[in-house]
């Protein structure tokens, strides 16, 4: 009959939006809540002073700059794996695979102490770059190089399902209308992983931001040279000064949440496009 309301099988809107806007405020609002209302009680000299001091400031530089760019690099490459993954068949797949989503197994005390010994001076990698002026361990190159690897899995795994569900129908119907590879790529393919593409690109660059564990021994702590933000908090505590700790906690989140909300902005932007 008309004017009557079909039921649901699971819970109405009102019910699942307040379960929702509940555990989201219990879990993330509240906390940061907390953190913003103590640093406004610092007032604005006291939280200047401990927020934007000179060291803070270059340890935003290098946590921020180190994550995009590390999430730049990764974009590339974990869009050339995700690729390889999905698109060929080849002994050793499914090993490759796996191995993908070990930084997000492994310890990060663990990496970070296998990627000194890979990196250092002595290491067997960094023995070779010395001779030739290039020095990774303890500088913000190595910070760089943490980042990739603990970011790289965001990527690969955002895109992957994308690629796999994309086909390659469309790519021989491309073809078959005279599309060269470059052209079928940059026309087809890139326009419909884009969204994903920039989903994994905020995960690698929001999980940079905020690491800590496997950047601490091979970044070297050098203040203005090589420390991370994180480091620096956790250094404020150290010291029991819990208010400059906040001050430069809440810096971070503004920033991590604006860079965040440009990301999503471009995501959905790029969707709308691509629908129309």
């Amino acid at each position: 009959m008309f004017g009557t309301k079909r039921r649901s099988a699971l819970p109405g809107f009102g019910l699942t939006m307040g379960m929702t806007l509940f555990w989201l405020g219990l879990i993330v609002l509240l906390p940061l809540s907390a953190l913003v209302i103590r640093a406004a009680g610092m007032g604005w000299e006291g939280f200047a002073a401990a927020g934007l001091s000179p060291r803070a400031l270059a340890a935003y530089r290098l946590s921020f700059g180190a994550a995009l760019a590390a999430a730049a690099v990764n974009a590339m490459f974990g869009l050339l794996i995700a690729w390889i993954l999905v698109r060929y068949d080849f002994p050793g797949k499914k090993l490759i695979d796996a191995a993908v989503d070990l930084p997000f197994a492994l310890p990060t005390a663990v990496a970070g102490i296998a990627l000194v010994a890979l990196y250092s001076d002595n290491g067997w990698v960094g023995s070779l770059l010395a001779p030739l002026g290039v020095k990774v361990a303890y500088t913000p190159f190595g910070v760089a190089i943490a980042l990739v690897f603990i970011g790289l899995p965001f990527i690969v795994r955002s895109v992957q399902p994308v690629l796999a569900d994309l086909g390659r129908d469309v790519e021989e119907a491309a073809a078959t209308l005279g599309a060269s590879r470059l052209q079928t790529f940059a026309r087809i393919i890139l326009p419909a992983i884009t969204p994903a593409l920039l989903t994994g690109f905020a995960l690698a660059f929001a999980r940079g931001v905020g690491e800590y564990g496997s950047i601490i021994f091979i970044a070297g702590n050098k203040p203005f040279h090589s420390e991370i933000a994180p480091l620096l908090i956790i250094t404020q505590l150290e010291q029991f000064d819990y208010d400059g700790a906040t001050a430069i906690a809440c810096v971070m989140l503004v920033l991590s949440f604006a860079m965040l909300l440009v990301v999503n902005l471009l995501q959905a932007w790029r969707a709308k496009r691509g629908t129309r």
